[in-house]
């Protein structure tokens, strides 16, 4: 019953299940079917019919608990053999059914897609409650762990033995059945809200575009900023004007560039109001009733917050301690924005612009202070970075520390024919797994970059190989001409690879113990890591080429990325700690009656937060945080997976540097190839010989140390 996530998902295991699966229409029965084709099976997109997924799913479900069933019934005393072992053999169907369903719903939705998903949402959460409420299998588990020690296991099976434990327990395994019954109601009203709330979001993304027709309108632009714009709009039906799409990877350029002011605001604020316009699409009553149903779940379970119940198991361990971290920074973060308002405010002035910084000024003025410090245009910075050349950049990078080569595959179905396929292989040339590349932003695709593993190592069943997935919405610009991306894009991409390598990296038995399958605020530590390598002069210079003149980028210009390092970190870190200390606040406030909005206002007044700038996801669009419970009570994750980043990259450069062989190799046999098997902090420990040490990041940001 290992489980898919969007993060770093896990999910289908060719196997043989315990009974045999469902009966299903010929057609729907090819989602739950064990895959087959090369590398071990591989998923049928190319055979995957929308009207398939809830017959699908409703026999995978039947199939699932008929295993489960089977295990809590058996006569025989426990074991981890027949208990623990073979929960790990269990929900195979559902796996690959909930792997191609994820995929559509995230990149491929459509009318009848959404209308799905709000169908099977509170099925599926009652479904996971059927299993983790099962108190015949639960005391199943709890005999087996209760014996751990003295059992003969391994230390992988004992902690096999713990998660199983753990997660049944704070599902609710030892509640009365009244109480049990409340967690499971509860756990589907939350499944329909989260689905409300991603589909409002959608909506607001794909409903509101903004289309230029004047010179006048374009002013400012970059020629691949319009060029994206012009396909855009093309795309849409507006052939020879240029559109603006309601996403982050369309509007953050504009901002930086437009020198129209009056079209800037308009942007910012169509962006940043997404699911708060008092319309049909409104998030602020689904948000309402989500933190509601939160909080008394969590008191159903024994904690007294939602943000206690989830942290319990995290390395920060209690929201005091994630809260300690995000103020020991915050001070330093609203200050340095408050050097960097001034200086643009001076640039503004002696422009005699004739106004005060606003948010959506504040792209477009740093990009001038930039230039003026540091005589920097990150424009000229941008025509180096070709998106396929940085693609090749993180595979060379990843073959110097992991030993990993690349193999385009053309023998594989995909579900978008802009999607393609890589063989990845070890040092040895053997066959490590896939990783599948969805670059492109599309109608119907939730927006951000993400990974997902449609299939996670293990073996204990004999060997099984791992397919992952790095997904992003760049946008396309014109036809036969490359992808131009941001530095900050760029660091994106090499960050959602050190996803994918986390999972590429797994050596481990069980698949509920595989690759990213740790806890939150760890989970993002190897893909901060990995961001790292982008800045290196060796993958500069050789995958930073000019897009017209093949030539890389210029020593003198790479000085001054490196000199301008700390640029703008003001903004960058209390845009996104705003929206972390946010997050933690509406799940401490038990259960207040909070109206987001105002909630939102207020708190951030509290922590003084610059007018100049917002939250990086403000409340009624934080799909960390409404979408699922994902990254609940848990956004703070990136900052302390930061602060872990920087201190064990940090292990390079006191060595050699940051391709230093010996590093990577303990990097990769103490943190990227052990999965969940061993306690993060532990493993941390292991690796860097001491617990992290916050200043590598605050000297990293230019901040104070003291």
């Amino acid at each position: 019953m290992h489980r898919r996530t969007f993060l770093a998902a896990t999910s289908a295991l060719a196997a043989t299940s315990l009974v045999p699966a469902m009966s299903l229409a010929a057609d729907a029965d090819v989602l739950t079917t064990p895959w087959t084709g090369p590398y071990g099976g591989v998923p049928p997109f190319d055979k995957v019919k929308v009207a398939d997924f809830a017959p699908a799913i409703e026999a995978a479900m039947a199939q699932e608990l008929a295993e489960i069933d089977a295990i809590a019934a058996n006569p025989a005393p426990p074991t981890f053999e027949n208990t623990i072992a073979a929960l790990e053999r269990t929900g195979d169907a559902k796996n690959r059914v909930d792997t191609l369903y994820g995929i559509w719903s995230g990149t491929l939705s459509t009318p009848e897609m959404r209308a799905v998903e709000k169908v099977m949402a509170p099925k599926d959460a009652a479904h996971g409650d059927k299993i983790l409420q099962n108190a015949p299998l639960f005391k199943r588990i709890e005999a087996v762990y209760e014996a751990r020690a003295t059992s003969g296991l391994t230390p992988e099976q004992q902690r096999l033995s713990w998660l199983y434990w753990n997660r049944f327990v704070r599902a609710g395994a030892k509640l009365s059945p009244e109480a049990k019954a409340r967690v499971g109601a509860i756990n589907q009203e939350l499944a329909n809200h989260f689905t409300t709330f991603n589909q409002n979001l959608l909506a607001d993304e794909t409903d509101y575009v903004l289309y230029l027709r004047t010179e006048a309108e374009l002013s400012g632009l970059p020629k691949d900023v319009r060029d994206a714009a012009a396909a855009a709009a093309e795309e849409r039906g507006h052939k020879g004007e240029f559109a603006v799409l309601n996403t982050r990877s369309s509007i953050d350029p504009f901002l930086t560039y437009s020198t129209r002011r009056d079209l800037r605001e308009k942007v910012w604020r169509t962006f940043y109001s997404r699911g708060d316009n008092g319309d049909s699409h409104d998030n602020n009553a689904v948000i309402k009733k989500i933190l509601k149903l939160r909080v008394e779940r969590a008191r159903l379970l024994g904690y007294p917050t939602h943000a206690h119940w989830r942290l319990e198991n995290a390395m920060a361990k209690t929201p005091d301690n994630a809260m300690a971290l995000m103020m020991r920074v915050w001070p330093s973060a609203i200050a340095r924005v408050g050097e960097e308002v001034a200086e643009m405010q001076a640039i503004a002035d002696k422009e005699h612009a004739g106004l005060r910084i606003e948010p959506w000024d504040y792209r477009y003025y740093a990009e001038k202070v930039r230039a003026e410090r540091y005589n920097l245009d990150m424009n000229e910075v941008k025509a180096y970075l070709q998106l396929d050349k940085l693609r090749e950049g993180m595979f060379w990078a990843s073959g110097q520390i992991y030993g990993f080569t690349y193999h385009p595959v053309t023998d594989v179905p995909v579900a978008h024919p802009d999607i393609k396929v890589w063989e990845v292989k070890g040092a040895d040339g053997a066959h490590v797994g896939l990783w599948y590349f969805d670059p492109y932003a599309r109608a119907g695709k939730r927006s951000g970059a993400w990974m997902n593993a449609y299939r996670t190592q293990e073996k204990f069943r004999g060997k099984i190989t791992t397919i992952v997935s790095n997904n992003a919405n760049f946008v396309k610009g014109a036809p036969g001409e490359p992808i131009l991306i941001s530095w900050d894009d760029a660091t994106t991409m090499f960050h959602e690879f050190g996803h994918a390598l986390h999972g590429l990296n797994s050596d481990v038995n069980y698949p509920s113990l595989s690759g990213t399958a740790v806890p939150r605020d760890y989970v993002e530590f190897p893909s901060q890591v990995n961001e790292n390598w982008l800045a290196t002069p060796e993958v500069l210079n050789r995958f930073a080429l000019h897009h017209k003149t093949g030539k890389p980028i210029p020593p003198a210009l790479i000085a001054k990325i490196e000199k301008a390092h700390t640029f703008r970190q003001g903004f960058d870190v209390t845009e996104y700690l705003s929206s972390a200390l946010i997050d933690m606040k509406l799940h401490l406030a038990g259960d207040a009656d909070i109206d987001p909005d105002a909630f939102e206002r207020e708190e951030l007044a509290k922590l003084g937060m610059p007018k100049e700038l917002p939250m990086r996801h403000r409340t009624p669009q934080f799909q960390h945080i409404f979408a699922g419970d994902g990254y609940s009570a848990g956004y703070y994750s990136y900052l302390w997976s930061e602060v872990l980043a920087h201190d064990a990259y940090g292990a390079f450069t006191e060595a050699t540097g940051p391709y230093d062989k010996a590093v990577a190799r303990r990097l990769h046999d103490r943190i990227m190839s052990i999965g969940n098997t061993v306690d993060p902090a532990q493993a941390y420990r292991s690796f860097r010989g001491r617990d992290p040490d916050v200043k590598a990041y605050l000297i990293d940001k230019g901040f104070p140390t003291t």
